[in-house]
Formats: C-alpha cells, structure tokens, sequence
C-alpha cells in the first residue's frame, strides 16, 4: 500500500446534509474536514500547549473572550498559524496538495475557519 492510499484509509467519514456545489466546497467537506476530524486530539493538545506557554491566562477568560482568543490567535499569531497549517497539509495526498496551491488563498481561508470553529467548539466552556 502506498502514502496515497494509506493517508485516505486513515480519514473518518464525514456526512454533510448540504450537497456541495463549488469545488472549493467539495474539497473542504471531502478533504479537510475528515483531515481536521482525525487530527482532531493532536490539534486540541497543541492549542492545550500554546495555551500553557502562555501561562494559563485562557482558563480565567469567559466564554466570549475564549471564543475571542481562539480567533485571534489562529489568525493573527503567524508562526502558530503556519504550524498548524503543516499539521493539516502534511496529511494531503500529494493530488490533493496539488488542488489546494491551485486555490491557495481560498482554501486556506476555508481550512482555517474550520480549524478556529473546531477549537472554538471544544475549548470555549473548558476550564483548568
């Protein structure tokens, strides 16, 4: 068995109600969010670690705030951006790779609102 073949055994199913119509859609609901979905506790334990290095100040924050902080540093703190970018690429066939440098800029804006959803989601009412 060969990286391609492996890399798709290994995604969950993922059932979308709405029928996808653009091909930004039909790679956001067949590749990322299965991807996002299987990297799943690797990416909450990174945040749990991003949140630590910066001493714990998330847990005192409300609901609001944590969905605020969440946002902002997903999007606005590059490094910690780009890392979690590779976390999610790094699982793209190389076929898929291909497709989401096509579409760079929209796929990327796609990925992370559904990595910052994902997060928000999970860690919003979590406390220490």
């Amino acid at each position: 068995m060969n990286r391609e073949e492996t890399i798709k055994l290994l995604r969950p199913t993922i059932n979308v109600e709405k029928e996808a119509e653009s091909e930004f859609e039909i790679f956001q609901n067949e590749i990322l969010r299965p991807i996002l979905k299987l990297q799943n506790d690797l990416l909450n334990e990174i945040f749990r670690t991003y949140i630590s290095k910066r001493k714990g100040a998330f847990y005192k924050f409300s609901e609001k705030e944590k969905v605020a902080y969440i946002n902002q540093a997903v999007r606005k703190d590059m490094k910690f951006k780009h890392y979690l970018e590779g976390i999610i690429t790094g699982m793209f066939t190389l076929d898929e790779y291909v497709k989401f440098m096509e579409n760079e800029d929209e796929l990327t804006k796609r990925l992370i609102n559904l990595l910052v959803q994902r997060l928000q989601s999970q860690f919003k009412t979590e406390s220490k």
